[in-house]
């Protein structure tokens, strides 16, 4: 790889092709002549393994060299993100994994149930099917029949270009400008250049009080976190932590804040239309973080959201926090009544 600074460690490269459901094969059919196809595959037992008919041109890849590369686009950069007239600034942020290597058939039953079981675990997570195993009846006949095959994870490569070779005044600026663009994907982006830019100053979209990172997009993995903080609240009585979690992920907009390491302290979500109304929820902060100003600032970093900003009324419901959310334009409900909301809730209309 030319650019080092682009480059994945190979923790980092194993963990991103975990999480990817589709790759591209290359590789040559016996004849010589190359073979390019799309595929599902896992990580299983140390190799990206998928499947085929035990007939066809994969078939005939078995024990030819192969590279199999898994991609992601982050955020497409327009040229005015740093200059106003030149077009060679204009680029793509993107991350992407190669596996080099011989594409061998697996042919214990074992692990071809395995493989097959981890890629129905990817396509159907809601499962709804009977776990596949080699010596199931009813799945004994489709394990044999199938081929299983892989390449070892012994030679992976990986690349995240995500402006790291940008100065760190160009990375807040980009972080700025993506953020203003707004487009759905910009908010994760940002995340992303973020996390590979940790020198960068800090965008003041996203200033903090002391101690604190707001986050202006969080993964679905820190649901149950915030589903742990709003448990027992009095707006949330009878609602589960699964629930809880499941909202958060569904949300239109999702901003947190986490401590010096690491850990959720604070979050709020929107469901938004973008245009007409939105609705702000669960605007939580940890106990011990409480009157440090961390409240304010995830109000803050959500009104702001792209999915927000431009919404021409944006409700809330609260029964102790009118002081807060006075400051940045809520009224009650009685001095603006919309038609169909009780007295209780409150509203900001631009």
């Amino acid at each position: 790889m030319r650019r080092t600074e682009f480059e994945m460690t190979p923790a980092e490269a194993r963990a991103f092709l975990a999480t990817q459901t589709a790759f591209h094969l290359a590789s040559t059919t016996p004849d010589g002549a190359p073979l390019l196809r799309t595929l599902h595959g896992v990580v299983v037992d140390d190799y990206l393994a998928f499947h085929s008919a035990p007939k066809g041109e994969k078939t005939g890849a078995v024990g030819r060299a192969a590279v199999a590369v898994a991609e992601e686009l982050v955020a497409t950069v327009p040229s005015t993100f740093f200059d106003p007239v030149k077009a060679c600034p204009a680029t793509t942020y993107y991350r992407s994994v190669a596996v080099h290597g011989v594409i061998e058939e697996l042919t214990d039953p074992a692990q071809k149930a395995r493989a097959l079981q981890a890629l129905m675990e990817v396509l159907q997570p809601g499962g709804g099917h009977r776990p596949i195993t080699h010596d199931d009846p009813m799945y004994r006949a489709a394990v044999n029949g199938l081929l299983v095959a892989g390449i070892r994870l012994d030679q992976v490569a990986g690349k995240a270009k995500l402006a790291q070779n940008r100065k760190p005044a160009e990375v807040a600026a980009l972080l700025t400008s993506l953020w203003q663009r707004g487009e759905p994907g910009d908010p994760r982006a940002i995340a992303l250049v973020r996390a590979a830019n940790p020198g960068a100053p800090t965008p003041a979209f996203l200033a903090a009080p002391p101690d604190v990172t707001l986050h202006p997009w969080l993964p679905a993995a820190a649901a149950d976190e915030v589903a742990a903080l709003l448990d027992g609240t009095y707006w949330n009585t009878g609602f589960t932590r699964a629930e809880l979690a499941a909202a958060q992920r569904g949300s239109t907009a999702w901003v947190g804040a986490t401590d010096a390491a690491g850990a959720i302290i604070g979050s709020a979500r929107a469901i938004s239309d973008g245009a007409k109304r939105g609705w702000i929820y669960d605007v939580i902060v940890a106990p011990a973080w409480r009157g440090r100003g961390v409240g304010q600032a995830l109000t803050r970093l959500v009104l702001d959201h792209p999915a927000v900003r431009a919404t021409a009324t944006v409700m809330l419901g609260t029964r102790d926090a009118q002081g807060l959310y006075a400051k940045f334009g809520f009224v009650d409900v009685a001095a603006r009544p919309p038609r169909g909301f009780a007295t209780t809730d409150m509203v900001r209309v631009r």
